[in-house]
This record gives C-alpha cells, sequence and structure tokens, in this order.
C-alpha cells in the first residue's frame, strides 16, 4: 500500500466527529430524520463577510436542529445562517468531538487571546453548546490533535493512542501509528483512524486495532450513524461504508482542499456529507455523488 503525505489538518466530526472534528466529526444523533437538516450555511471568507477565516479543525453538523458548528483556530462559530456567530471563549480547539446528549461536546487544543485555561487544554468538556469549557484531565499536559466518542467513552491521540471511560482517566492503547484523524460514534464502539499508511479500524472502543488492506487511503473519516462512514482520500474522492468501514463504495469527489467533514443519515445509502474547504462549505445530499454549495437551495 503506498504511502502519502497527508495535508497538515486535523478533522474531527460529531459525531464529530468529526470529527470529526470528530473532526473528525458523525452526526450527533443516531436517529436523525431521514430528510436530514436544509443546508443554508455559507462559508465564504473575507472582508464583509462575518465568516470565520480561521483554519478549520473540526465540524459538526447536528441533523436534529440544522446546527453547523466550525471548531477553528479562534474559537468555535455557529455558522448555520449564512453569518458566524462566536460561541464562547477564544481557544485553538484543535480537537473537537461531540458527545451523545445534545450541545454536550469535548475538545483540546490551545487557550486563545483572554481565555483562563491552561496551556495546553488538555482533555476539556461544554455541557451548554460551547459556550463554557470545564477541565476534566491532562491540562498542561495534551494537546490532543485528534478525538472522538465511543458507546464506551473517549478516543484521543496526543502523539499516544489513549482510551478513557470517564474522559479524567486514561490507558494506553494497543496501537503502533499515528492517526491523522479519528472518528467514532456515541452510539458504537468502532472507531476509525486514518493514516498515510492505511485505514485502521477498532470494534472495542480503541483498545485494539488492525488495518484494514483493503480500503482505500482516506485522511478525513465520519459516522452518519452506528454503521453508515463516509471517508474522503487526500484528493477529494469520497468513499461510502454501509458496514462501519469494513467496507468502502466510491462515489464522488469534493472540489478544493478539504478541511473537515461531517456527516449524517440520509436516505437509505445516501448519507448526508458536509465538506468544510478552504474555499467554502459544501454539502451532498446523494452519498457523496455531488456537492454543491450549502447555502444554495
Amino acid at each position: 500500500m503506498p504511502t502519502l503525505t497527508f495535508i497538515q489538518s486535523r478533522a474531527l466530526t460529531i459525531t464529530t466527529a468529526a470529527i470529526v472534528l470528530t473532526l473528525g466529526i458523525s452526526a450527533c444523533s443516531s436517529n436523525a430524520s431521514s430528510s436530514g437538516p436544509s443546508p443554508t450555511v455559507s462559508l465564504s471568507t473575507g472582508p464583509g463577510t462575518g465568516l470565520p477565516s480561521a483554519h478549520v479543525h473540526g465540524l459538526s453538523v447536528n441533523s436534529e436542529t440544522g446546527q453547523v458548528l466550525l471548531a477553528t483556530h479562534d474559537g468555535l462559530f455557529d455558522v448555520s445562517k449564512n453569518q458566524s456567530v462566536k460561541i464562547g471563549p477564544t481557544n485553538d480547539l484543535m480537537g473537537f468531538t461531540a458527545a451523545m446528549d445534545e450541545g454536550v461536546f469535548y475538545a483540546s487544543g490551545h487557550p486563545g487571546p483572554g481565555s483562563e485555561l491552561p496551556n495546553p487544554l488538555g482533555l476539556i468538556r461544554s455541557t451548554d453548546g460551547g459556550k463554557s469549557w470545564e477541565k476534566l484531565s491532562r491540562q498542561g499536559e495534551s494537546d490532543f490533535h485528534a478525538l472522538a466518542t465511543t458507546k464506551s467513552g473517549i478516543v484521543a491521540y496526543d502523539g499516544t493512542l489513549q482510551t478513557s471511560t470517564d474522559g479524567k482517566s486514561w490507558k494506553t492503547a494497543t496501537a503502533g501509528f499515528a492517526p491523522a484523524a479519528l472518528a467514532g460514534n456515541p452510539y458504537s464502539d468502532t472507531v476509525l483512524a486514518t493514516t498515510p499508511q492505511g485505514l485502521q479500524r477498532s470494534t472495542d472502543a480503541g483498545n485494539t486495532w488492525a488495518v484494514d488492506p483493503a480500503a482505500p487511503i482516506i485522511q478525513f473519516a465520519a459516522f452518519a450513524g452506528t454503521t453508515e462512514a463516509v471517508g474522503v482520500t487526500p484528493d477529494g474522492t469520497v468513499y461510502i461504508s454501509a458496514d462501519a468501514g469494513a467496507t468502502w463504495k466510491k462515489t464522488g469527489k469534493i472540489d478544493g482542499e478539504v478541511q473537515a467533514i461531517a456527516a449524517s443519515e440520509g436516505a437509505e445509502g445516501s448519507p448526508w456529507i458536509w465538506a468544510a474547504t478552504t474555499t467554502g462549505l459544501t454539502v451532498s445530499t446523494d452519498g457523496g455523488t455531488t456537492f454543491r454549495p450549502a447555502d444554495a437551495d
């Protein structure tokens, strides 16, 4: 399997998961409506747009409320209504992922101007949609560039891949790789880790891993539900999986340099896919076959 150099960014979808950020960022809820939210978001940047121009580390989409969040170098932004709304303090959210409960997020990175959090942040948690954050563990020790939530807890990478059932105590996972992104779903214990050497997959909440030699080289990954997953290669080619990353099918391609992706359940076999790129936010409602600007009707 060829070795590729990944773009220097992290996706934690939330659902991430991300993203999912989970950023690898998957959807915030696994029982989302099949119709999905109406895509009404613009990520165009430039003078007068009111939208964040900072690098996007994670992308979160709540398929029940239609809320779209960007975890960036300059903090968390709600871009659900064409103009960005800053949420909470300015922190460089290198890692970002959603928990099972609505409005609950985990993050990591570095404090920004005016932030009272330590550097690095360690693992922090918000229970009010990102307005405020509490310290959980490893403050001043860990900058988790990759985060994912599972049914059993949290998987995180700060130079060492670790798992936690409560966000406070950590256990080193059996893994010999450095993930570019982690993707999980809070209703499942399957986790995907993207690496330049191949896709790693865990079925026990990140404790043990196995590489899938038949999988494409995926850089960004997200879960749309417990079994439906999305993967994007370094050149923007989109793959979807109906069996939690065990097998993949190529669908379409995303134009531009991808920074983060998120996904939610759509029609059977056609998850909705959002991609934050350096030129804007795009969405697919047909499983990645076609994409359009997210503010297009």
